[in-house]
C-alpha cells in the first residue's frame, strides 16, 4: 500500500490552564508541567505518513512517520477519535550527540501522581487539583531509524477508565485548540471591547455547538490575555515614552513604572502638576476606582480623582495596573501618595474589593474607607436579578434601609425585615455586604467628610470623569489624545463655574444676614445648596429641651411633625453646634436643623469655623477666611440673645467660687459694688467698649458729641487696659439683679 503525506494541525494545549481557577476546565489533566504536549501555545503543522484514504487508522508497530512530530500528531488525532487526552512521557538520548532517539506518548492518565512530603508538609495547598492519573498503561513508542524514519516500537491500546464521549472531548487538554478562523474571530470582537464569555457565547452560536468550537472558556480567556501582552509592547513603549515626554516638558509632571522601566512589565502611574495642585486644594476626600476598563486590552485603568469648590469631578493622578494583586495596590498607594506630598486624604471611596480594602489599611491606616455605594447598588441588580423581577418594591425597600434610615438600630430592624419580607436571609452576597455594612452603609459613615451635598446622593465622581471620551475599543495610543481633550474639557468647565460665582449675583431669598454672608463667600453652586437648607428652617420648629448652663439642646422639626424629630446641641460660648443628622461632618454645608436653632438663638452669620475654604470662592487662593474673624464676631455681640447666655454662664461660676467661703465672699461682694460703678459709668455716657490691640477703649458720644469726664479717676476708669478690668467683677454687677432679669429674659426667648 502506497504511503502519501497527511497534514495534522496541533494546535496542542493551545489553551493552557485555568487562570483563574473558575473551574470550567472540567476535564483537566493535571499539572501543565506534566503535560509536555503544550508547544508555546501555538499551532503547529507538521507532515505525517498514513496509509492512503484511512485517516481511522489505529496505530500498530512498525508504522513510520517522517519526524517525531509527526508521530505526536498522529497519537493525538486518534485520540480524539477514541476519547482520551494524551501527553509526553520519556525519551532517550544519544550517547554521542544527545540526540533524542526514542519518544514515549502516552494516556494523560498514566501513572499517579507524585506528592513530594517535603512540599506539601509545612504549607496548606490553598487549590488542590483534582486526582486525575489512575495507572493507565495505554502508550505508544516511537524511534528514530538510520533512515531517518521515527518507527512504532510499541503500543497499548487498552485503557483503564472510562473514555470521553464525543461531545467532551473537546475539553481535554491536548484537544483544547483554537484554528486560525477562530483566532480572527476572538481578535476582531476583543477588538470591539468584548470579554470571554460573550465571545464564547458567539463562536458557540457560529460553529454549531461548544463542542464544534473545539476549546473552553478557559483557552479562549488564556489566548486573549497572551494576545493582550503581545500587542501591548508595542504600545506600552508609546506610553513610555509619552510619559517622558510630558515629564520634560513639564517640571511638575510626575510618573513611576512599578519594575524594570526599559520592559515595562509592571503596573504604571502618573500625574501632571495641575493634578498634584488640586490634591493641595481639594485632597480630603478622594475616589479611586478601578472599574473603568477603558481600553482595548481590558486593562484596569484607575484614576484617582475627587471633588472641587463647584462640586465637580476633578483629577489626582491616573495608572495602568497590569493585574490587580495586593501588591500591585500597595505599590500604587505608596507612589501615589509620594506624589502627593506624603499628605494622606481624610476619607477615600472604592470600588467594593476586600483586596483594595487590605492595601488601603496598611498604606492609609488613619483614612477613612469606604465602598461605592452606586457600584453596590448597581451590583445589586445583578445578584438580584430575580428578586427585581417578582418584586417591583424590592428595589424602594432596599434603598429606603440604605439611605433613609436615622440611626444603626434602625438600619438593622429594617435590613431584618427586608431579608425576611423577601425570604433572602441566606442569599451569600447580600451576608458579604451586609458584614461589610460599616463601609457602605449611610448611618455609619455620617460622621467622616466624603464632600457630597446630601447624605442620600450616590456619588457622581466615580467614574465619570473621563465619561464621554473613552470608551472599550480604545488602544493606549488613542487614549492620551483623548485623555488630554477630557482633562482640557474638565478644566474648561471649572473655569466657566468660576465665572459664574465672580461675574453674577444670586437672588437673595431672605433678609438674613446670613443668607447675604453665605453669598459672598460661597461658590455659587455651593451657595445654592446654602440658601436651599435657609429657607428651609421657615418650615421647621426649634424647641428647647434640655440646658445644663454650657449646652443647650434643641428638638427641631417641621411644624405638626414631632415623630421625625433632629435634636442639636448647641454650645453658646463657643459658637459649635452639632446635629443628630451629622450633615455638617458629612458634607461640609450646615444643615437646615443646625440653622433653626441659630435662627431662634438670634445667631445672625455663620461662624468661621463653620465655612470650609474648600467649598469658598478662596478655595485655590493663599487668602485665609480667619479676615473676616473680626467681623463674625461683632455680628456675634449684636445678638443679645448671645450676650445674654454668655453672662449668665460667667456669671453661674462666680457665684459658685464667691460663695466658698467667707472671705471669697467678701472679696466678691467688693468686686461687685466696683463693677457697679464701672458699668454705672458705661451706661450713663451711652457708651460701648471696643477692644482694640487687646486693650480697651471708650467711645463715649452723645448726640454725636464727645463726652466730658467728669473727673480724672473716671476718665482712667473708662480708658484702662482690658487686663486691668476684672472681667469677672462686670459680670458681677449682672448679679445683683440676677434672679429678676433672667426671668424676664426667659419669657421673652420663648416668645
Amino acid at each position: 500500500m502506497d504511503n502519501e503525506v497527511i497534514e495534522f494541525d496541533i494546535g496542542l494545549g493551545g489553551g493552557g490552564g485555568s487562570e483563574d481557577g473558575d473551574g470550567d476546565d472540567v476535564l483537566d489533566e493535571g499539572n501543565v508541567a506534566n503535560c509536555s504536549l503544550v508547544i508555546d501555545g501555538n499551532v503547529a503543522t507538521v507532515r505525517s505518513y498514513s496509509p492512503q484514504g484511512d485517516l481511522d487508522l489505529e496505530p500498530y508497530e512498525g508504522m513510520e512517520f517522517e519526524s517525531e512530530e509527526a508521530a505526536k500528531a498522529f497519537y493525538n488525532s486518534y485520540a480524539r477519535r477514541v476519547g482520551f487526552s494524551t501527553r509526553v512521557s520519556s525519551s532517550r538520548r544519544s550517547r554521542k550527540d544527545g540526540a533524542i532517539i526514542q519518544r514515549s506518548f502516552v494516556c494523560a492518565k498514566e501513572g499517579f501522581r507524585n506528592l513530594n512530603e517535603k512540599r506539601t508538609k509545612d504549607r496548606e495547598i490553598k487549590r488542590p487539583r483534582t486526582v486525575t492519573r489512575v495507572g493507565c498503561k495505554a502508550a505508544l513508542s516511537v524511534k528514530i531509524q538510520d533512515s531517518g524514519m521515527w518507527v512504532v516500537s510499541n503500543f497499548v491500546k487498552e485503557h483503564n477508565h472510562e473514555l470521553v464521549p464525543p461531545d467532551q472531548v473537546h475539553c481535554l487538554r491536548s484537544h483544547r485548540q483554537i484554528s486560525g478562523p477562530a483566532k480572527t474571530l476572538i481578535d476582531t470582537l476583543q477588538a470591539a471591547g468584548m470579554g470571554p464569555r460573550r465571545i464564547m457565547s458567539a463562536l458557540i452560536k457560529e460553529y454549531g455547538g461548544i463542542s464544534k468550537v473545539g476549546f473552553t472558556e478557559v483557552d479562549c480567556r488564556n489566548y486573549m490575555r497572551n494576545n493582550r501582552q503581545r500587542s501591548m509592547e508595542g504600545d506600552i513603549q508609546l506610553l513610555l515614552d509619552y510619559l517622558k515626554q510630558m515629564n520634560i516638558q513639564n517640571a511638575g509632571f510626575f510618573y513611576a513604572v512599578q519594575g524594570d522601566e526599559d520592559q515595562c512589565t509592571g503596573n504604571v502611574f502618573w500625574a501632571d502638576s495641575k493634578a498634584r495642585a488640586n490634591y493641595n486644594y481639594f485632597g480630603d476626600t478622594v475616589t479611586f476606582d478601578t472599574t473603568y476598563r477603558s481600553n482595548r486590552y481590558r486593562l484596569p485603568f484607575a484614576p484617582f480623582t475627587g471633588v472641587n469648590h463647584h462640586g465637580q469631578p476633578v483629577l489626582f493622578g491616573c495608572a495602568f495596573l497590569i493585574n490587580e494583586s495586593e501588591a500591585s495596590f500597595i505599590w500604587l498607594f505608596k507612589t501615589w501618595l509620594a506624589a502627593m506630598s506624603g499628605q494622606p486624604p481624610l476619607s477615600m471611596t472604592t470600588d467594593h474589593d476586600a483586596v483594595i480594602r487590605s492595601a488601603i489599611m496598611q498604606v492609609f491606616p488613619e483614612t477613612r474607607h469606604r465602598f461605592c455605594k452606586w457600584h453596590i447598588f448597581k451590583k445589586c441588580q445583578e445578584k438580584l436579578s430575580h428578586v427585581f423581577l417578582e418584586h417591583p418594591n424590592f428595589e424602594a425597600d432596599f434603598h429606603k434601609c440604605v439611605n433613609l434610615t436615622e440611626t444603626t438600630e434602625e438600619f438593622e430592624s429594617c435590613w431584618l425585615s427586608l431579608v425576611d419580607k423577601y425570604e433572602l436571609r441566606d442569599h451569600d452576597w447580600l451576608q458579604v455586604i451586609y458584614l461589610d455594612r460599616t463601609q457602605w452603609v449611610q448611618v455609619y459613615l455620617r460622621d467622616a467628610f466624603f464632600a457630597e451635598m446630601s447624605i442620600t446622593q450616590r456619588s457622581d465622581s466615580m467614574n465619570s470623569y473621563f465619561d464621554g471620551y473613552v470608551n472599550a475599543s480604545t488602544n493606549l495610543n488613542q487614549f492620551f489624545k483623548l485623555y488630554e481633550k477630557a482633562v482640557e474639557s474638565r478644566t474648561e468647565k471649572e473655569v466657566k463655574a468660576d465665572y459664574d460665582t465672580m461675574s453674577t449675583f444670586p437672588v437673595l431669598k431672605t433678609p438674613s444676614p446670613m443668607e447675604k454672608q453665605a453669598s459672598e463667600v460661597y461658590t455659587k453652586k455651593l451657595f445654592m445648596r446654602f440658601q436651599e437648607e435657609l429657607v428651609a428652617t421657615l418650615t421647621f420648629m426649634a424647641n428647647k429641651v434640655e440646658d445644663d448652663g454650657l449646652v443647650t439642646t434643641y428638638q427641631v422639626a417641621k411644624f405638626g411633625d414631632d415623630h421625625s424629630a433632629y435634636y442639636v446641641r448647641f454650645n453658646v460660648l463657643e459658637m459649635k453646634a452639632t446635629c443628630s443628622c451629622q450633615m455638617f461632618e458629612f458634607s461640609g454645608l450646615l444643615c437646615r436643623h443646625v440653622l433653626a436653632v441659630f435662627r431662634v438663638t438670634n445667631v445672625l452669620t455663620l461662624p468661621s469655623h463653620y465655612i470650609l475654604k474648600r467649598w469658598s470662592r478662596s478655595a485655590k487662593s493663599s487668602v485665609a477666611l480667619e479676615d473676616r474673624v473680626a467681623d463674625v464676631i461683632n455680628y456675634y455681640l449684636e445678638s443679645h440673645t448671645v450676650r445674654y447666655n454668655m453672662l449668665r454662664h460667667e456669671a453661674f461660676k462666680f457665684v459658685e467660687e464667691g460663695a466658698e467661703t467667707v472671705d471669697s465672699y467678701t472679696v466678691a461682694m467688693a468686686a461687685l459694688e466696683e463693677a457697679s460703678k464701672k458699668i454705672f459709668l458705661a451706661v450713663k455716657h451711652d457708651g460701648r467698649i471696643s477692644i482694640v490691640n487687646g486693650h480697651c477703649r471708650e467711645n463715649l458720644t452723645r448726640n454725636g458729641v464727645h463726652a466730658n469726664y467728669n473727673s480724672e479717676d473716671e476718665q482712667r476708669s473708662l480708658a484702662c487696659p482690658l487686663s486691668e478690668i476684672n472681667n469677672t467683677s462686670l459680670l458681677l454687677f449682672y448679679l445683683q439683679d440676677f434672679f429678676t432679669f433672667t426671668k424676664e429674659k426667659e419669657k421673652e426667648t420663648e416668645r
